[in-house]
C-alpha cells in the first residue's frame, strides 16, 4: 500500500494581514516540497473581500480552502478588535471540528495544524485529532519574546500593578532592545481590560504547541532568536522561516495600475511611497497635515489614501465605503499635479516597492510592510498606528537604523505637523542621513536574499520542518 503524503491544516485569524503571510508560507512550502498539500480553514466575520477572493481563487492546485460559516459580530459581545478577532475563531471551533473530522484524501494524511496567534484555541482540536500543532507568528521575534514572557511578567504585580503603562523602568528582555511601557500595544496597557485578558489567555496556550514559526530571519534578529532557542523555559521550539512576503501583488487592474505607469516616468529613487497598510487610518486633522507637509517638501510622492477616521485601525476588519479623495485639502490635487500621485484605498505595493523610482517608504510599520521594505531595500519614515507597530518603529530607528521617525507626540493631540512631515521627507530623500539609511538597509536586503537562497538559514529551517512533517505522514 502506497504511503500517504503530508497535509497541513492552516487556521488563520480574521484580517487580511493575518491570512496573507500564511498563504505565502504555504506557497513556499508546496513549491519546494511538491508532495505537500495545504488545507486552509478560514474563520470570518463576514463575506470575503474582492481582494481576498482574488487571492484565494489564484492558489495553486495543492492548496485548497474552506471558508467557515460567518460569525455575527452581535454574537461576539466584545468591542475591542483583539477580542473580536480571537472570539471569531473560538466561535468557529464547532465548524472547524466538523471540517477537520470530515477531511479525507486518498493520497494525503492530515498530520499538523498551523494556527495564527489569535487562533490558539484551535490547538485543543489539534490535540483531540492527534495532530502536531504550531503557531505561525507574522510579527518580529522581539514581539514574540515579549508574548512568551508575558504570563510570567503578569504575575509580578509589583512590576505591573494595573498594566504596562505603569512601568517605572524600561522593559529589557534577553536579546531585545529596551521598551517603555507606553511602547507596547494597547491591549497590554490596562490589566482590567478585556483585550489584556484575551491576549494573556492566548499566550498561556502557547506552551501547548509543538513549535513556533516566526516570520523573521537570523541575520535580522540573531540575538533574540538565539536567546529563545537556547532558553531553558518550557517554550516550544522557535523556527525562523522569514522573510515571507508576497512576490507580486494581486487584484491589479487598469485603475490601480496607473500609479505604476506614473512611476515609470519618474527619476530613480525620487519618489516617496506612503501607505498605512490594509487597515490603518488617520484623523482628518492629521490627514490634512500630512498632505500639506508632502506638498511643502517639494519631493515626489505616491500616496495610498484612505478616508479619515478617529480610530486608527477602523479599516482593519471592515472595508470603507467613502471616496477617499473627497477628504483631501481643497486644491491639493491641482497644486501637486506632476509632484504626486494619489491612489484611493489600495495600490500594488510589491511592484511599487521594487520599482527603481521609489526611493523611500512612509509606513505604519506593520511587519508585512516592514519586511517588504527590507527585502526591496527601501529606507523608511515610520508612523506607527496600532498593534505592535510602536515596537517595530523603535527597532527600525534605534536597532536596525534604517528609518526616521517624525516628532509628533509632543504636539497637540499627538499630531505630526506639516513642517515636521516636510522636514523628515527632505532628510530621507536628499540629505546625507537619508543616504546612510539607504546604505544600511541595503545590507539587510542582501542578508534577506541570502537567507532565502538554497543554502540560506530560513530555507534550511523550512526543509527541516518539511522532513519532520513527511515522517509523520508515513507513521
Amino acid at each position: 500500500m502506497e504511503k500517504k503524503k503530508p497535509c497541513i491544516a492552516m487556521v488563520p485569524a480574521p484580517g487580511f494581514s493575518h491570512l496573507l503571510p500564511l498563504i505565502e508560507l504555504s506557497k513556499q512550502l508546496v513549491v519546494r516540497h511538491l508532495h505537500f498539500h495545504i488545507a486552509f480553514f478560514i474563520p470570518t466575520l463576514g463575506p470575503p473581500s474582492p481582494t481576498m477572493n482574488s487571492i484565494l481563487e489564484s492558489l495553486p492546485p495543492n492548496i485548497d480552502f474552506t471558508i467557515l460559516p460567518h460569525i455575527n459580530l452581535e454574537d461576539i459581545k466584545a468591542e475591542d478588535p483583539v477580542t473580536q478577532i480571537y472570539r471569531t475563531v473560538t466561535l468557529s471551533l464547532p465548524s472547524l471540528r466538523h471540517a477537520l473530522s470530515s477531511f479525507g484524501s486518498p493520497t494525503h494524511r492530515l498530520v499538523a495544524m498551523v494556527v495564527d496567534m489569535f487562533s490558539t484555541d484551535a490547538i485543543d482540536l489539534a490535540k483531540e485529532l492527534k495532530l502536531k500543532s504550531y503557531v505561525f507568528f507574522p510579527s518580529p521575534t522581539t514581539f514574540l519574546s515579549f508574548l512568551l514572557h508575558f504570563p510570567e511578567l503578569d504575575e509580578d504585580h509589583e512590576m505591573v500593578p494595573t498594566g504596562f503603562r505603569d512601568l517605572s523602568q524600561p522593559l529589557k528582555l534577553p536579546g531585545c532592545i529596551s521598551f517603555q511601557g507606553k511602547d507596547l500595544p494597547e491591549p497590554f496597557q490596562e490589566r482590567s481590560s478585556e483585550a489584556y485578558k484575551t491576549v494573556l489567555h492566548g499566550c498561556k496556550k502557547v506552551s501547548l504547541l509543538d513549535g513556533i514559526l516566526v516570520n523573521s530571519f537570523v541575520d535580522l534578529e540573531r540575538e533574540v532568536l538565539t536567546t529563545l532557542q537556547e532558553s531553558n523555559k518550557n517554550w516550544p521550539l522557535v523556527y525562523a522561516v522569514g522573510p515571507i512576503i508576497q512576490t507580486r501583488s494581486t487584484n491589479i487592474n487598469e485603475s490601480n495600475s496607473e500609479c505604476l505607469t506614473w512611476l515609470e516616468n519618474q527619476p530613480r529613487n525620487s519618489v516617496l511611497y506612503i501607505s498605512f497598510g490594509s487597515g490603518g487610518t488617520l484623523s482628518q486633522e492629521q490627514l490634512d497635515e500630512l498632505a500639506f507637509g508632502l506638498e511643502m517638501s517639494g519631493h515626489k510622492f505616491l500616496w495610498v489614501l484612505r478616508a479619515p477616521s478617529g480610530v486608527a485601525n477602523s479599516a482593519y476588519l471592515s472595508a470603507q465605503k467613502e471616496e477617499p479623495l473627497h477628504f483631501l485639502p481643497k486644491g491639493f490635487l491641482e497644486r501637486t499635479k506632476g509632484q504626486g500621485f494619489v491612489v484611493p484605498s489600495w495600490a500594488p505595493q510589491i511592484e511599487v516597492l521594487r520599482h527603481k523610482s521609489t526611493g523611500g517608504f512612509l509606513t505604519h510599520c506593520g511587519w508585512n510592510s516592514t519586511l517588504e521594505a527590507i527585502v526591496y531595500g527601501k529606507p523608511m519614515v515610520v508612523w506607527p498606528l496600532f498593534a505592535e507597530q510602536r515596537m517595530n518603529s523603535l527597532m527600525l530607528t534605534e536597532q536596525f537604523k534604517v528609518a526616521l521617525r517624525p516628532k509628533g507626540d509632543g504636539n497637540k493631540n499627538g499630531i505630526v505637523t506639516r513642517e515636521e512631515v516636510a522636514r523628515v521627507v527632505k532628510i530621507l530623500m536628499e540629505d546625507d542621513e537619508g543616504r546612510e539609511l539607504r546604505r544600511k538597509i541595503q545590507v539587510f536586503k542582501d542578508a534577506a536574499a541570502k537567507t532565502l537562497s538554497e543554502e540560506g538559514s530560513s530555507t534550511i529551517t523550512m526543509s527541516i520542518l518539511a522532513r519532520e512533517w513527511t515522517n509523520l505522514s508515513s507513521k
